[in-house]
């Protein structure tokens, strides 16, 4: 006898199987799309391949390759480009389980600054829509919980160059130790996901320690990024020659921070709230931007080689200003972020966003006239190209840096020692404690 039942039951089931089986499918072109975007075939541009050396001669062929700042850089002859092959920067599998993990789950407040469903991983992998108010939003909070540096990472040492552009003299040379934890959102290193006890409810923490020369030896950087994007920083200064731990007033974020050509809030590409600043989304675009392997490179064999044979990048160029490394076609996001502040120093940054590893490789900051005032290069090395203890951790290292102000003809420049090494950043650092004890 036939049963009308039990076939509905089976259709049904049938149906909510189907249902799965495309989300998940779904799901996983999504996934793909957002973190391996070079799987099934790589970005190409007439005339430009591998070895290629764009000059001041041939720039005007791959003008819609570069941002307009580093185009006029190179029709001036001030460096040139050499291209590398564009290559997967995979991220550890486990911030990518993350992600996954919390596909839809993850939504906007009404305020730019508040967000919910989030614990971990990529909040918005979803490809940015043109007609998305909220779409640089969305952008620049996939930045915030990013997996730049992993969970913890330091820069062990950090060298800054303060140059002047006109005449490549070097004025004067920084150490540093850079140290970086994430609190919450820890996909790797242990403990996961989140650091306790937590009582101010921290997202993560920024340690800064200055080692040489001699008359700002000691001075440290401590700030602290609540969880809340509401909530303002707490930031505290140690000064060596005062001994003394002074808390940093909000608008001494935008000073330049030791006499360099860089802010505080300029750190990494941009180191602030979401909520300080408004977003919109310019367009995804292929780009030449700067990931390399540090190892293949011709390194600076002449300064600041340890003692483990480690070379630093090598620069040159107008005012020795220009990394020496190899640049890569790659998928970017371009957003342009407003200060909500009117006496903010800027009146814009547009940030150009790697669309796999979500850092930011290339800034170029505008004063308050609009006219053209910063531009920012961060150098991106494959961890597996790298130091040993780099290998698999999945961190777009933070290789080297140039800071120029074109208006002042003058450069700031960061040669790195970049360590995915959990022990060199542990959590007792990153407190007011910590910096009394460190300069007493």
């Amino acid at each position: 006898m036939f049963n009308y039942q039990r076939l509905k039951r089976t259709v049904l089931t049938s149906c909510a199987a189907c249902l799965l089986a495309g989300n998940a499918m779904a799901n996983d072109a999504l996934i793909n799309n957002s973190f391996h975007p070079y799987k099934e075939s790589l970005p190409s541009h007439p005339g430009l391949s591998a070895g290629t050396v764009i000059n001041k001669d041939n720039v005007a062929q791959f003008k819609d390759l570069l941002d307009p700042a580093f185009l006029h850089f190179v029709e001036q002859g001030w460096t040139t480009i050499t291209v590398g092959e564009t290559t997967s920067f995979d991220l550890h599998s486990s911030y990518i389980d993350a992600t996954r993990a919390s596909l839809g789950k993850v939504t906007l407040g009404e305020k730019v600054g508040e967000i919910s469903g989030w614990h971990a991983g990529r909040p918005f992998p979803e490809e940015p829509k043109a007609d998305d108010p909220r779409a640089g939003e969305k952008l620049a909070w996939n930045y915030k919980y990013g997996y730049n540096w992993g969970d913890s990472a330091a820069i062990y040492p950090f060298y800054w160059k303060y140059r002047d552009m006109n005449t490549a003299a070097v004025e004067r040379t920084i150490k540093f130790n850079f140290h970086f934890l994430n609190f919450k959102g820890r996909v790797n290193q242990q403990p996961t996901p989140e650091i306790t006890p937590n009582p101010s409810d921290l997202f993560r923490a920024i340690y800064v320690q200055v080692l040489d020369p001699y008359d700002v030896r000691n001075t440290q950087l401590l700030i602290h990024r609540a969880a809340d994007d509401l909530k303002r920083d707490n930031s505290w200064l140690y000064l060596g020659f005062q001994r003394r731990v002074r808390r940093l007033a909000t608008g001494q974020v935008t000073d330049a921070f030791l006499g360099s050509d860089l802010m505080i809030e300029d750190f990494e590409g941009y180191n602030g709230r979401i909520s300080d600043m408004n977003w919109k989304y310019k367009g995804t675009r292929y780009m030449l931007m700067p990931f390399y392997n540090h190892n293949a490179l011709q390194l600076d064999s002449e300064t600041h080689s340890d003692d483990d044979g480690y070379q630093v990048v090598a620069f040159s160029g107008k005012g020795g200003c220009f990394p020496n490394i190899t640049w890569q076609l790659r998928k970017v996001y371009e957003v342009e972020a407003t200060p909500v502040d009117e006496g903010h120093p800027l009146s814009k940054r547009i940030h150009f966003m790697d669309a796999q590893t979500f850092t930011i490789p290339r800034t170029v900051s505008y004063d308050r006239k609009g006219s053209l005032w910063k531009t920012f290069t961060i150098g991106q090395a494959h961890p597996d190209h790298h130091l040993p203890q780099n290998k698999g951790s999945g961190v777009s290292i933070d290789d080297s840096f140039s800071m120029i102000d074109v208006q002042a003809s003058h450069c700031t420049t960061g040669q790195f020692k970049g360590q995915v090494d959990p022990s060199l950043s542990p959590a007792s650092m990153f407190s007011v404690q910590h910096l009394r004890a460190t300069g007493s």
